[in-house]
């Protein structure tokens, strides 16, 4: 019988690029997709759960963490630390559950370097810079000062879409969330993905000229 490895699925983008709505839109349409949960030091926003959203920690509590190689990456992103779970990962894709990462380039370089067969990652790009601004401001969520902050790192940001396997700019949601879609498709057919392949063939070959 043949079974499948599942795979991380990374998301990346500067802030207000469409990322996380893209993320959300997928966990919905797609059942063998699961979430990964990150740990961060930043303050709980309203309407977050925490262990849904994010396990949120103090600065201490995640320095240990580390210093225990707890995460599978992590990264400090604005003055607050981010990082991955190992455990819960590795076991949703001993499964054959695949995993959607939302982090940054720094997060997804740590992951390249220690499972590179497992990752499949895309970059989000803005339609433009005029854009970008418009979606952080009309989320409502920081304050002016931050969203200049998130403009002015922006330009660093995507300048890291040549380590990613795939890059998509978001004109569209719902065209955006097709197109990962069917990169997430394809890359669950490629043959090293599939365990027992190899002796299911065999098999397959054995019956055909007996």
């Amino acid at each position: 019988m043949v079974k499948r490895r599942g795979l991380m699925l990374v998301l990346s983008s500067p802030s207000g690029a469409g990322k996380t709505s893209i993320a959300r839109t997928l966990l919905k349409q797609d059942t063998q997709l699961a979430m990964s949960v990150s740990a961060t030091t930043r303050r709980r926003r309203p309407g977050e759960v925490e262990g849904k959203d994010y396990f949120f920690l103090d600065e201490m509590a995640f320095k240990t963490k580390i210093n225990r190689g707890y995460f599978l990456e992590y990264a400090e992103v604005f003055d607050h630390f981010y990082g991955t779970p190992a455990d819960t990962v590795n076991k949703t894709l001993n499964e054959g559950r695949d995993v959607l990462f939302d982090i940054d380039w720094q997060g997804t370089q740590q992951i390249k370097a220690s499972a590179r067969q497992d990752l499949v990652s895309i970059f989000i790009l803005p339609p433009s810079t005029q854009e970008l601004e418009r979606r952080l401001l009309n989320r409502a969520q920081d304050s002016a000062e931050v969203v200049a902050g998130r403009m002015a790192k922006a330009a660093d940001e995507m300048s890291h879409y040549p380590e990613y396997d795939y890059v998509i700019i978001n004109h569209d949601l719902a065209q955006s969330v097709a197109a990962v879609q069917t990169i997430l498709d394809a890359e669950r057919l490629r043959i090293d993905r599939q365990q027992g392949l190899s002796d299911f063939v065999k098999q397959l070959r054995q019956s055909s000229s007996a």
